[in-house]
């Protein structure tokens, strides 16, 4: 089984070694982990894992190898009713004529000045209703109901994605930048943005030169050694991260491994929604290591080229009113951010993953590709191959 996960390992690109391995089962053999599913899933992970970025690719095979593997139970442990279960139990289900019947409180000040009267009155938990704070209910606030327009409160995960703000704690993972490619039409359309220079050290072979030099010299070999040539093109990838962007996890990879072997000069961060006063390079560090966009404007000068990719699927109160973020409070609002960006650099793009055909259905990305005066493509080897056209113009 051990040597079975260890080639699963290699099989998914996690650059594991077979001392690696040795030092697993030597761990194993001192009983640093006996029946404990986690225990042996920390200590593999810290003996095979040695870089962050393969973290996500561990867990995948762990959980393929080792599934349904489960701790030794006690004799007299009873049966338990499984957490989800229960709340499926708690979740609210409507249908589309049911959801029409439902109506919004009306605006972002009104949903902010309701949600601070009941935080005020509400003294006990409430299920259903369309008033309190609660589960399964029509009320603006909660979870597990349905509002078309609210603010979500104790739910794990977007359901029907209509949360102007969400009250919890959210964790992202990074874009994967080793995903192969499966075309190369990606890299192709890229490579449409390039300017060759030749620039470090002479250590490429200059093929002609060295013919030339070699026949003027008698014959006696001459090598002649340029340097190699590089994209001097320079890029900022803002990556959009999160909620409705897990749908195009895929194609947001792909195109984050074609950038990082076509540009040689590439900073790319990430955002949630809509540029707010703070970016971070690191999901697993969001809450804690963040990069004051500020910082950003002022460190990369105007010469890089902006590319913004994401869906821009949110509630306009995030792009056009202060606090309007989802996940926090923000100062000013995100159209105020995104002009000083596109200030700073004035080459710079919007790649949407959403179909074209549906753009005219969302408030947001209408404000959003105003906000980049039109240069809002889809996320297709069309778009791109246009987008490209326009910042290299």
């Amino acid at each position: 089984m051990f040597a079975h996960f260890f080639l699963e390992l290699r099989q998914a690109g996690v650059p594991v070694s077979l001392k690696e391995y040795l030092m697993l089962m030597e761990a194993m053999r001192h009983g640093i982990a006996e029946y404990s599913i986690d225990d042996f899933y920390y200590l593999s992970r810290t003996s095979m894992v040695k870089d962050e970025r393969n973290i996500d690719r561990f867990d995948r095979v762990f959980g393929h190898v080792f599934k349904g593997l489960e701790p030794p139970e006690d004799e007299d442990l009873a049966a338990e009713i499984p957490e989800e279960w229960l709340r499926k139990m708690a979740e609210l289900y409507l249908t589309e004529e049911e959801r029409a019947e439902i109506e919004a409180l009306g605006g972002w000040d009104k949903l902010m000045e309701t949600l601070k009267e009941r935080l005020a009155e509400q003294t006990g938990r409430h299920q259903g209703g369309s008033k309190w704070i609660g589960t399964a209910g029509t009320s603006p606030f909660g979870a597990y109901g349905y509002n078309p327009e609210g603010v979500r409160i104790g739910q794990h995960e977007s359901r029907h994605r209509r949360a102007v703000k969400v009250w919890d704690r959210r964790e992202f993972k990074n874009l994967d930048d080793q995903v192969e490619i499966g075309t190369r039409n990606i890299k192709v359309a890229l490579r449409r943005l390039r300017r060759f220079a030749r620039e470090g050290a002479e250590t490429e072979l200059d093929l002609p030169d060295t013919i030339n030099s070699t026949a003027r010299n008698g014959g006696y070999l001459d090598i002649k050694m340029v340097p190699e040539r590089h994209n001097t093109v320079k890029v900022l990838l803002f990556l959009d991260i999160g909620g409705s962007m897990d749908d195009h996890v895929r194609v947001c990879e792909e195109l984050f491994s074609a950038a990082r072997t076509e540009f040689k000069h590439l900073e790319y961060f990430y955002f949630h929604n809509c540029m707010y006063e703070r970016v971070w390079r690191d999901n697993r560090r969001r809450h804690t290591e963040t990069i004051d966009t500020w910082e950003v404007l002022r460190t990369y000068p105007h010469d890089y080229k902006a590319i913004f990719v994401g869906d821009a699927t949110m509630s306009p109160y995030e792009i056009v009113y202060p606090g309007g973020s989802v996940e926090h409070w923000n100062e000013e609002a995100g159209a105020e951010w995104m002009k000083r960006v596109l200030l700073t650099y004035p080459k710079a793009i919007w790649l949407n993953p959403q179909p074209t055909k549906v753009w005219d259905y969302y408030e947001s990305i209408r404000v959003l590709q105003e906000t980049m005066g039109g240069r809002m493509f889809p996320l297709t080897l069309g778009g791109l191959d246009a987008g490209m056209r326009e910042l290299g113009r």
